[in-house]
């Protein structure tokens, strides 16, 4: 008698296991139809967004940037080849020591001499404190500087066209 009881037993616990895997196996179709947009919010939307956030993430790191460089103090004039000085238009420069100032400053720092500006339009040289020209009437009002900002390569979408 013992040994049906313990038949029973392994026969009672085997449709134990069978009722539990038919649970897991045979699925409850109305209950999954109901889990259907939760599904296609994991499966669907879920990868979109992850895909738009990398995507605006990796445009922040890589995006491109202006640099920023400050502006020179004063520097020497390059010389031709006569050992005169060549000086840019629209900086003051002094003529007796050959050395360019930055922009906004009107006296030589050497010999305190007024500082002169040749004109970026027609190239007359005037007076680094008079704002406009004599000859074109440009008005090229010089002030102080801080920095100078330029960007790091061509604009957005592509170089300009020529």
């Amino acid at each position: 008698m013992r040994a049906v009881t313990l038949v029973d037993q392994i026969t009672k616990l085997w449709s134990d296991f069978l009722a539990f895997l038919s649970k897991l196996i045979i699925p409850d179709w109305p209950g999954l139809i109901a889990l259907l947009p939760v599904f296609v919010l994991i499966g669907i939307v879920g990868p979109l967004l992850t895909i738009a956030l990398l995507a605006w993430l990796g445009y922040g790191i890589t995006k491109p940037r202006t640099k920023v460089t400050y502006d020179d103090d004063t520097r020497v004039a390059p010389r031709d080849h006569l050992g005169r000085p060549i000086v840019p238009a629209g900086e003051p420069y002094c003529p007796l020591d050959g050395l360019i100032y930055r922009s906004g400053t009107q006296r030589c720092d050497v010999d305190k001499t007024p500082l002169l500006l040749r004109c970026p339009k027609c190239d007359v040289v005037r007076q680094a404190g008079i704002d406009t020209c004599p000859q074109c009437g440009l008005t090229l009002k010089l002030q102080n500087r801080a920095m100078i900002v330029a960007s790091d390569g061509p604009p957005p979408g592509g170089a300009a066209v020529a």
